[in-house]
């Protein structure tokens, strides 16, 4: 007996769906997919017409902006981290290639210039700051910090297992990794990258070290979103803190005078402390003489008493 005529039709609108729903970027969850062709699925960026390879990792840049982007549409949940500015949560300008643009500005036109992580590098000034060339970040030091256990993770065992975790999930080849240090429970993960060695086709460390933070505060970039699980040699390496510390190949441009001015306030301090200590002596010395003075007034007066008799 052949099935009735609505129930396949079920069937076939319930295989598209499924077809449709299986139309998803691995790598962005903030993108929206749909299939343009047999066997072809293309995705862009949240809030804007950019494709996304989903093949490779997005760039920070572009990731902040979608996050912001799903944040003021609400159409997710949670609270998303982006780039914070006194003036709040803003949506940062990123070129065509999806980096950084070398100045980024807030809504309240206060400009400043980043490096190619986002990464502030300059004081703030207004719409004339000029920032130039856009400065790379080559060296980036990952600081973790995990849950007590009983002993300690065997070096060699963390190193291969972090290794093959950063070069598996995250795409980043071995030879960027230049050192894996630990001291239980500290683990410090370096990792160096300039322009020179670096390829097309190689991920940049800046976007590793952002889809790595993600991971770690179960803020998953992955469509999957799934919690990171990482074990060495069947122990769950557990991570409760994560920081992360920038290095340009160039040094920061913080405004000198700012810095006097921290300086100047420093040594107000220090000289206002200095001369409430001074006058609490002198204070206490002038109670301690004026103390000697009328006992020695006091014995004075009981010496010279007998003797008038």
């Amino acid at each position: 007996m052949e099935p009735p005529f609505g129930v396949l039709l079920g069937l076939i609108l319930a295989v598209a769906l499924s077809a449709q729903n299986n139309c998803t970027c691995a790598t962005n969850k903030w993108t929206e997919c749909a299939k343009d062709g047999p066997g072809n699925c293309t995705c862009t960026l949240v809030g804007s017409n950019h494709k996304v390879d989903c093949s490779a990792l997005t760039s920070k840049c572009l990731l902040v902006k979608a996050e912001m982007t799903a944040l003021k549409e609400k159409r997710f949940q949670g609270r998303p981290r982006g780039l914070l500015d006194n003036d709040g949560i803003y949506n940062p300008d990123c070129q065509e290639s999806g980096m950084f643009k070398a100045r980024q500005c807030s809504p309240t036109d206060a400009c400043w210039c980043v490096n190619t992580a986002g990464v502030r590098r300059t004081e703030k000034g207004d719409k004339s700051l000029s920032c130039g060339e856009l400065v790379r970040t080559s060296f980036i030091y990952i600081q973790l910090k995990h849950k007590k256990r009983s002993s300690a993770f065997d070096v060699p065992d963390l190193e291969n297992t972090l290794k093959h975790l950063f070069e598996s999930r995250y795409k980043l080849h071995p030879k960027y990794i230049t050192r894996v240090n630990y001291d239980c429970p500290l683990i410090q993960i370096h990792l160096s990258q300039n322009d020179a060695e670096k390829s097309k086709c190689d991920v940049d460390i800046a976007d590793v070290a952002y889809y790595f933070e993600k991971d770690v505060k179960h803020d998953s970039v992955f469509h999957s979103n799934s919690t990171l699980t990482v074990s060495v040699n069947g122990d769950t390496l557990d991570i409760e803190k994560i920081r992360i510390y920038y290095v340009d190949e160039k040094p920061p441009e913080f405004c000198m005078k700012q810095m006097a001015t921290g300086i100047s306030a420093v040594v107000t301090v220090v000289v206002l402390t200095a001369g409430f200590g001074i006058t609490v002596l002198l204070v206490l010395r002038w109670l301690r003489t004026r103390k000697y003075e009328k006992v020695e007034m006091k014995e004075m007066g009981e010496i010279r008493g007998p003797s008038s008799q």
